[in-house]
């Protein structure tokens, strides 16, 4: 059993529990993820079984777009309504300031991951540092913002202002850091109510299923994920040396191309050769499949 479910993350539990889920049913071990959503989180999930598991470095890193609901004057430690408040002060912003500041965040950025978050910092989880209250330098990292905008107006209740945004982001962007961010760059504090991912690459929540309606009719063919990418069908000889992995001269002129062979079946996916950009290298490797 190869493919690719899209799944409508449910609130409440954790990518995890949402990979546990699809192990029963399909039953297969062999299932992974395509990017975390915490708990609170909703949305987009893509769920990798069998050979599909091959792309989960290629889905991992396609652009993602989430709507969020902000919440400014209240900080938490998670930087989201799941964490122990720290601070809380009176707002008094208007939309135009907002929009500005919203506006300056495309582009290029460096940002602070959160403290409660999987990345690792020494061989440790940083959220393991933060449960055990041992202070860690926060490591930072560029992202980019491709499209950020409010999409609600703003409410002004007890001091506090709400307002939803939607968002395009680089893989690797903490989105509840993104609110820390615009709530500083607003000489105020900030955190997220909600987040929804609606978009990962090619694949958008309209064609996601909610967790308990999926059924393994539901399960997408690996050369859905694929769709839109250059592809290539190669000869013999090709064929050959793309299942070595061979570095080949780029005659396509493509970010990314996908080899196949004369019956369809996916040999692999190149990219461009960072060390020579007249050739391409392998990036993943499929090996024959369907």
């Amino acid at each position: 059993m190869n493919g690719i479910f899209l799944i409508d993350k449910p609130e409440g539990i954790t990518s995890r529990e949402v990979v546990d889920t699809i192990i029963r049913k399909t039953e297969t071990r062999k299932v992974g993820h395509t990017g975390t959503l915490d708990p609170m989180a909703t949305g987009v999930l893509l769920i990798c079984v069998g050979k599909a598991t091959k792309l989960v470095k290629f889905l991992t890193a396609a652009d993602k777009e989430y709507e969020a609901r902000i919440c400014l004057g209240v900080e938490t430690d998670t930087l989201d309504r799941t964490g122990n408040l720290i601070k809380e002060e009176n707002c008094s912003l208007e939309e135009e300031s907002i929009d500005r500041v919203l506006e300056s965040f495309l582009g290029e950025y460096e940002q602070e991951v959160p403290k409660y978050s999987a990345v690792k910092v020494n061989g440790k989880k940083l959220y393991e540092y933060a449960r055990a209250k041992v202070e860690v330098s926060l490591p930072k990292r560029k992202v980019s913002i491709y499209e950020l905008k409010r999409v609600s107006p703003l409410e002004k209740r007890d001091g506090k202002i709400f307002f939803s945004i939607r968002t395009k982001v680089s893989k690797g962007t903490y989105i509840r850091s993104l609110v820390r961010d615009i709530a500083l760059r607003l000489h105020t504090i900030g955190m997220m109510q909600e987040l929804r991912r609606t978009r990962q690459g090619a694949f958008s929540i309209e064609e996601c299923k909610p967790l308990e309606d999926i059924h393994l009719v539901d399960l997408h063919p690996i050369s859905s994920v694929l769709k839109g990418l250059y592809t290539v069908t190669c000869d013999d000889v090709l064929k050959k040396d793309v299942l070595n992995g061979k570095i080949l001269t780029d005659k396509y002129h493509h970010d990314r191309v996908v080899f196949q062979d004369r019956e369809g079946s996916l040999l692999a996916i190149y990219q461009v050769y960072e060390k020579d950009t007249t050739k391409i290298k392998p990036y993943v490797m499929l090996g024959g499949v369907k």
